[in-house]
């Protein structure tokens, strides 16, 4: 009897053992769905796709898209790869992975860059933000901005480092998309993600996915990614032969199954794509720069900061300039172009420019007060300036009334007409790469910007380079036109 009653709780305990076994350990494997795509990176076809526009959990994915916003940031003189960063409180209780950043330290930039993307550190990732923007939250706005701007149209960012949050999600085509990108545009970093091991600063960290990069051939990055909720992400690319292609696989079960499903992806792209094709390298977006918190006042503007707005010059005349004004003090390197952002500016700057100018020319007939006597020996104390219309004749006189004295007259661009705006077309780290850019730009839009002049404009984190001496209408219509083949512009308002 005893033996007897005993038989059924036996097997309702085993029962219970093999329903957990069975149903609640494989739904926690298999919780993240699945979704993949393949693309040829060379013209952005897609060879093969599955689930590729179904919203998920992105998981470490998302530190492609923190990289890439500082890469611009970098690119564009917000901040430079050797900046040293104190790192915030909230960015070192980040939960692994993470490289073990204290608050209060400081680190370069270059080794958090290191850090997220070789590790796929969280802390390093939310310090980058807090970097770039002030704050994760500024920076996810921003990510989400450029996200945008990139075409991924079923994206949403929450923060910097892709630990699962509600509303944090993307897809395979679209994280497939900022891989795609992350090669094109920043080939200059793209190395990183092919390293499989890294100096961080405070000490060495391996790579996430080194054993893919070191087993499959050709394979050069890019991105691991995971968490509960998201599976075993991978983002990988892989060049054989001139032929590249980059797959995407979302909800893995393991790394071991997630790697040999990429790879199977990845021959599959190679044995799909075609031998030659033409590269059709994606547009890279228009640079937005800082945009903090702020009211906007129509409905072409963006916010600006605290009490003022950055405006789009694609839609309208800007009112206030994402760059600041030129403040007395600040180093100007232009070819021989005065300021015009304000007279104080412009008075120092012609009063410089003097010097190189032996032109002579007759006083007006209404001047009265005594002038320097002619080819003075040093530069007369109180030189007097003159604005003239460049339509005018300013040619000297060949013959000058005995006895009449002649003036030494400095000549610029008539700020009459309007001709006081100008043009931003990006910040750059080298005054070399200003005057580069602005050369390339001047060539490729001769139309709108011909008698304008280039300027190179020092700032403290950057070269600002300007084309100035233009009219309202002209500096608007280069600037559509500019944005138009994708190249960065901003209008000038020196009044605003």
């Amino acid at each position: 009897m005893r033996t007897r009653s005993r038989q059924p709780i036996r097997w309702g305990l085993v029962a219970m053992a093999t329903i957990w076994m069975m149903v609640i350990v494989p739904l926690s494997a298999v919780a993240a769905p699945y979704a993949a795509l393949v693309m040829d990176a060379r013209s952005g076809e897609v060879l093969h796709a599955r689930n590729a526009d179904t919203r998920l959990h992105p998981a470490s994915l998302t530190k492609m898209m923190t990289l890439y916003v500082v890469f611009e940031a970098v690119e564009n003189g917000e901040i430079t790869l050797d900046t040293p960063l104190r790192i915030s409180k909230h960015a070192a209780s980040e939960p692994p992975s993470k490289l073990g950043l204290r608050s209060g330290s400081t680190i370069k930039l270059r080794y958090l860059i290191r850090a997220a993307a070789v590790k796929s550190a969280n802390d390093a990732a939310t310090a980058l933000g807090e970097a770039i923007e002030g704050s994760e939250a500024a920076f996810a706005r921003r990510m989400n901005r450029t996200a945008k701007a990139l075409g991924m149209t079923r994206t949403t960012f929450k923060n910097a480092h892709g630990l699962t949050e509600e509303g944090h999600l993307s897809t395979a085509r679209d994280m497939t998309l900022l891989g795609r990108h992350l090669f094109y545009d920043y080939p200059e970093y793209y190395n990183l993600f092919s390293r499989v091991t890294a100096d961080a600063g405070i000490k060495k960290v391996y790579h996430t996915n080194r054993r893919l990069l070191n087993d499959y051939r050709g394979a050069d990055g890019i991105k691991t990614g995971y968490t509960r909720a998201a599976g075993f992400n991978l983002t990988a690319s892989a060049e054989r032969g001139g032929e590249r292609i980059i797959a995407t696989v979302f909800g893995g079960r393991s790394t071991a199954s997630r790697n040999a499903k990429v790879a199977e992806l990845l021959d599959l792209g190679f044995r799909e794509a075609p031998t030659r094709v033409a590269v059709n390298r994606p547009s890279k977006p228009v640079y937005m720069g800082k945009i903090g918190p702020g009211p906007a006042d129509d409905g072409h503007s963006v916010p600006g900061g605290v009490g003022k707005t950055v405006r789009l010059a694609s839609a309208a005349a800007v009112k206030k300039s994402l760059r600041p004004q030129l403040r007395p003090g600040e180093a100007i390197v232009a070819e021989a172009t005065p300021n015009v952002g304000n007279k104080q500016d412009i008075e120092k700057a012609l009063l410089a420019a003097a010097e190189t100018i032996t032109e002579e020319a007759t006083p007006p007939a209404a001047q009265g007060s005594a002038l320097p006597t002619a080819t003075p020996k040093a530069r007369p104390e109180d030189l007097v300036l003159a604005s003239v219309d460049p339509s005018a004749d300013t040619t000297p006189k060949a013959q000058q009334p005995a006895g009449d004295p002649v003036q030494k007259v400095v000549t610029r661009i008539s700020t009459s007409g309007g001709r006081h705006w100008g043009i931003n077309v990006g910040r750059y780290p080298s005054q070399y790469k200003a005057q580069k850019v602005l050369l390339k730009t001047a060539l490729n839009e001769m139309e709108t910007l011909d008698g304008s002049l280039r300027k190179v404009v020092k700032r403290s984190t950057g070269f600002d380079a300007n084309f100035m001496g233009m009219t309202r209408e002209s500096a608007d219509l280069a600037c559509r036109r500019l944005q138009a083949k994708q190249i960065t512009c901003f209008m000038i308002d020196p009044g605003a």
